[in-house]
């Protein structure tokens, strides 16, 4: 049988702990078990919050963001947590995601993608499904409204592009901003993100709507879909010019190896010439050679 909370040196117990040295002293452990209260028979409550830790894919990382997906029945499943205190625990993993989330949206001037991104990396990070919300904004960037229009699987979620538009015609709207989130953690836009997102701006702008931006919310990170689809833009470019200059060289190569063909069939040239000549044969050896590369 454990020693009881009671029975531990003063220092070593979770509530005079924070009462003494002020709450960034407790472990996780120590505060989930201020949370619990109380152990049972064979464990502490410091001991049984070590054991919820121990629901985690990776416990040695101390993170906690799996308690905001752990269910009820799940933290239930552990001697000593029954309805009640799982309700207690969920309840303060909810206030603590609503801690990071502005009271109120409106009015709140968004500087730049980074600063959105920001402001919604907490909500939507660590979500199991894609969820996606659009941001409508005035002239001055300052946000009208913030609406999820839906959430869906884990790969995607089926967007109407004329329900967005008309979210926008409702409050006369002149800007907005789509924002979803990838479960994988992985922010990196997809081809169908980005074929929503060129649809999206064309249809928007005929009506005199700009789409800002498409922002993907990864764990931690975040791409911008307009972003890459400059970078693409350019890379495009770049291909182009390589293979722009790769034609005008083949042509250049086309013409010297003409230039220097009929002196290769000549058998016969005094010692002088000749060796000119095979200088000559080497270097339309070497250019056939390279134009066989390019092709």
């Amino acid at each position: 049988m454990s020693l009881k909370i009671k029975e531990l040196p003063e220092t070593e117990r979770p509530y005079e702990k924070l009462e003494l040295y002020g709450e960034k002293t407790l472990s996780n452990a120590e505060l989930i078990a201020i949370v619990i209260k109380t152990g049972t028979r064979e464990e502490t409550s410091v001991q049984i919050a070590q054991r919820i830790l121990k629901l985690s894919e990776d416990p040695q990382m101390g993170e906690l963001n799996f308690l905001k997906n752990i269910t009820l029945e799940e933290l239930m499943q552990i001697k000593g947590i029954g309805k009640v205190k799982a309700i207690q625990i969920k309840a303060i993993c909810e206030l603590a995601i609503r801690m990071n989330k502005p009271a109120n949206y409106r009015k709140i001037v968004v500087r730049n993608s980074s600063h959105l991104a920001g402001m919604l990396m907490q909500e939507l990070r660590f979500e199991k499904k894609e969820h996606i919300l659009l941001i409508l904004l005035n002239n001055k960037n300052e946000i009208l409204k913030k609406i999820e229009l839906g959430h869906g699987g884990i790969y995607f979620v089926n967007i109407n592009i004329m329900d967005i538009i008309m979210e926008a015609v409702k409050i006369k709207a002149p800007r907005m901003i789509l924002v979803h989130n990838h479960p994988s953690g992985d922010p990196m836009p997809s081809d169908r993100d980005i074929k929503i997102t060129d649809k999206l701006y064309r249809i928007a702008r005929d009506l005199g709507i700009e789409l800002m931006d498409h922002l993907v919310i990864g764990n931690g990170v975040f791409r911008s879909v307009f972003v890459v689809l400059e970078k693409r833009v350019e890379e495009e470019k770049k291909k182009m010019k390589s293979k722009e200059k790769g034609k005008q060289n083949k042509i250049k190569i086309c013409k010297l190896k003409n230039k220097l063909s009929i002196k290769k069939n000549k058998m016969y040239v005094s010692t002088k010439k000749g060796c000119q000549i095979r200088k000559e044969l080497k270097l339309w050896n070497f250019l056939h050679l390279v134009q066989k590369i390019l092709e």
